[in-house]
C-alpha cells in the first residue's frame, strides 16, 4: 500500500500531549462522551412500558421515541465526521457533548411523547456530532501502534459494555422508582457536565484543510441514509406498508447520486463530504464491508435472544438483560488479549472470525436442548463473547490505522455509519426471518417455548452465513501500515 502524504492545505496535527498521562486521560474523557451516546440506543428499551404507561403514548410513538435517536444519530455521522475535520475535532466533541447533556436533560424532563420524541430527535444529532470525534482523536492522538492498538480496545469495551450496560442500567432505574423512567436519561446531565469541564483541559484541538462544508453532500447522504435506514428500522413493526417499501427502493438510486456527486467533487477538489479517494483503499473497502456484516450479526443476535429469553422463556426484562453477562465479561477479557498482542491483529481476526461462525453454528444446531433452561445459553454465550473481543477492536483499529490521517474524520464517520446501518440491516432481516418462524410455528400448535428456541435457531442460518462471508473479508485483507 502507497504512503499518504496530506496536502500542503492541511494543518498540521500538532496535539498529541508530551505527557502519556494526558493522552490517556483524553481517552477517559472521549470514551465517557461514546459511552453515553451507545449507552442511550439501548437504555430505552427495558425503560419502554414505563414511558409508555406515564406518557400515555401510544404503539406508534412509543416505537419513535426508540427509532428517531437511532435514524438521526446515523444519518449524521458523516457529516459529524467531517465537521470536525474542518472546524476542530475537540470543537465539535464539546459543542456535541454539551448538545446531548442538554438533550438529554430535556428528555428527562419531557412532558409528553411529542415532546420527547423532538428530544430523542435532538440528541441524536448531538451524539452523531461528537462520537465520530472519539475515532478521529484516538487515530491521530496514538501514532505508536501498541498504544493505538490499546486504545481502540478501550473504545471496543466501551461500546461493548455500554450496550449491555444501557439494558441493565435501565432496568435498575425503572425498578428504583427514583422518579419513574425519567433518571435513565438524567443520569446523563452530571455525567455530560463533568466531562465537559475534563474535555477543555485535556484534549487539543486538530483539523484538516480549511474548507468549506460541502451541504449539498451532507442533504444527499441524509437523505439515501434515511431512505434506507427508517424502512429497516421501523418496517416490522409497521407491517412493512407499501409507502416503506417505495423508500427503501428509492434508497439505491439515492446512493449512487450521493457517490456520483461526491466523486465529481472530489474529481474537481471542490472540498467534498467524503473524499472518494479513500475508497480506493482496498484495505478500507474490505475493512468497513466486514464491520457492516460484524454489526448486522451481532444487533440482531442480541435482539432475537432477548425475545427468546423472555417472551419464550418467560425471564422479567432486568433477568433476561442480566443474562449477557456471560458474554460481557469473556468480551472484555478478550479485547484485552487482543490488544496486548496487536502486532498478531490480521491473525486474531480471522480466527475471532471462524470462532463466531463455529459458535453460531454450534448454537443453531443445539437448539433441541435450550428450551428447558436459560442457564443452556450460558456457554455459547461465553464461546461468542471471546469471539467477539478477538474481531471487534482489532477491527475497527486496523480499518483506521490504515487511513491517512487528513481522510480520519470523514474515515471515522463512515466507520460509524457502516456500524448504525448493519445493525438496523441485521435486525430488520434476521427479524423477518426469527419472527416469521415464531408465528408459522405457532400457528401449528407447536409449544411456545420450542416456537421461539426453533426459531431463534433457523434465524441463527444468516448469523452463520454473514459470519462466513465475513472471515473471508477479513482473510483477503492486506497488511496495515505502521503508521
Amino acid at each position: 500500500m502507497t504512503q499518504h502524504v496530506a496536502p500542503a492545505s492541511l494543518t498540521p496535527f500538532e496535539t498529541i500531549p508530551a505527557a502519556p498521562r494526558k493522552r490517556w486521560l483524553g481517552l477517559a474523557v472521549t470514551l465517557t462522551g461514546a459511552f453515553m451516546a451507545i449507552m442511550d440506543a439501548f437504555i430505552v428499551n427495558i425503560s419502554l412500558p414505563s414511558i409508555r404507561a406515564d406518557l400515555h403514548a401510544s404503539f406508534g410513538e412509543a416505537q419513535l421515541i426508540i427509532a428517531a435517536y437511532g435514524l438521526v444519530y446515523a444519518v449524521g455521522l458523516i457529516t459529524g465526521g467531517r465537521l470536525g475535520d474542518l472546524y476542530g475535532r475537540k470543537r465539535m466533541f464539546m459543542i456535541g457533548l454539551a448538545a446531548f447533556t442538554l438533550t438529554s436533560l430535556a428528555c428527562g424532563l419531557a412532558p409528553t411523547p411529542a415532546a420527547l420524541i423532538a428530544a430523542r430527535v435532538a440528541q441524536g444529532f448531538s451524539a452523531a456530532a461528537m462520537f465520530p470525534q472519539v475515532l478521529s482523536w484516538m487515530r491521530l492522538t496514538f501514532v505508536d501502534p501498541a498504544e493505538r492498538a490499546r486504545a481502540f480496545s478501550a473504545l471496543g469495551l466501551t461500546q461493548g459494555l455500554a450496550s449491555v450496560a444501557g439494558q441493565i442500567a435501565g432496568g435498575l432505574l425503572v425498578s428504583a422508582d427514583l422518579w419513574g423512567w425519567r433518571p435513565i436519561f438524567l443520569i446523563n446531565v452530571p455525567v455530560g457536565l463533568v466531562a465537559l469541564v475534563l474535555a477543555h483541559r485535556v484534549l487539543d484541538e486538530s483539523r484538516a484543510a480549511a474548507q468549506r462544508l460541502d451541504l449539498a453532500g451532507a442533504g444527499l447522504s441524509a437523505i439515501a441514509l434515511a431512505f434506507l435506514l427508517f424502512p429497516l428500522i421501523e418496517g416490522r413493526e409497521s407491517g412493512w406498508p407499501a409507502w416503506m417499501l417505495t423508500m427503501l427502493v428509492l434508497s439505491v438510486p439515492a446512493m449512487l447520486l450521493f457517490a456520483d456527486h461526491q466523486r465529481l467533487k472530489t474529481r474537481n477538489e471542490d472540498a467534498p463530504l467524503m473524499d472518494t479517494r479513500l475508497f480506493r483503499e482496498r484495505g478500507f473497502v474490505l475493512g468497513v464491508a466486514a464491520l457492516f456484516l460484524l454489526c448486522t450479526i451481532l444487533i440482531s443476535f442480541f435482539t432475537i435472544l432477548a425475545f427468546v429469553l423472555q417472551a419464550g422463556l418467560g425471564l422479567a426484562p432486568l433477568w433476561a438483560a442480566l443474562s449477557f453477562l456471560p458474554l460481557a465479561v469473556t468480551y472484555v477479557i478478550a479485547s484485552h488479549v487482543a490488544a496486548r498482542y496487536a502486532v498478531h491483529a490480521r491473525r486474531m481476526l480471522v480466527v475471532g472470525g471462524s470462532a463466531l461462525t463455529l459458535g453460531y453454528g454450534v448454537m443453531a444446531l443445539a437448539h433441541g436442548t435450550l428450551g428447558s433452561h436459560p442457564a443452556a445459553f450460558v456457554p455459547g454465550l461465553i464461546w461468542l463473547g471471546i469471539a467477539q473481543g478477538l474481531l471487534f477492536t482489532p477491527l475497527l483499529n486496523t480499518i483506521l490505522s490504515g487511513v491517512a490521517p487528513h481522510h480520519a474524520g470523514v474515515a471515522s464517520g463512515v466507520t460509524s455509519t457502516m456500524q448504525q446501518a448493519g445493525g438496523a440491516f441485521g435486525v430488520a432481516v434476521v427479524g423477518l426471518i426469527f419472527f416469521g418462524a415464531v408465528e408459522a410455528m405457532q400457528a401449528s400448535g407447536t409449544p411456545l417455548a420450542t416456537a421461539y428456541t426453533t426459531a431463534f435457531a433457523i434465524a441463527l442460518i444468516y448469523n452463520v452465513a454473514a459470519a462466513g462471508v465475513m472471515t473471508a473479508l477479513l482473510v483477503a485483507m492486506p497488511k496495515v501500515r505502521k503508521s
